[in-house]
């Protein structure tokens, strides 16, 4: 299931796992929930920095890693879900290098 917000999808679910899209002044923002467990990938909004991994969207940062693959699977072992289970908002589907 995914929610569209001004033409490209800012949210998405599967399974227990939801995503959501955020932009802020200075970064690009890819936070996850599933059963009470949260983590965020966090790119700076030129879009050409390291992702960072932190344990929620205000934490601090766990790991930096150039491919968003890398991300995604450490995003995915915080959740303690495999990694294809996380759903990508498509405003999302570009962050990394």
């Amino acid at each position: 299931m995914t929610d569209a917000d001004s033409g490209s999808a800012t949210t998405a679910t599967a399974g227990d796992v939801t995503a959501r899209y955020t932009e802020t002044e200075t970064e690009r923002v890819l936070s996850f929930e599933a059963d009470g467990r949260a983590a965020a990938i966090a790119q700076n909004t030129d879009g050409y920095a390291m992702l960072k991994v932190r344990p929620s969207i205000d934490g601090d940062e766990l790991e930096r890693y150039y491919g968003f693959d890398m991300a995604l699977d450490h995003a995915a072992e915080l959740l303690g879900v495999p990694v294809h289970d996380l759903p990508v908002p498509e405003a999302a589907e570009d962050m990394g290098m």
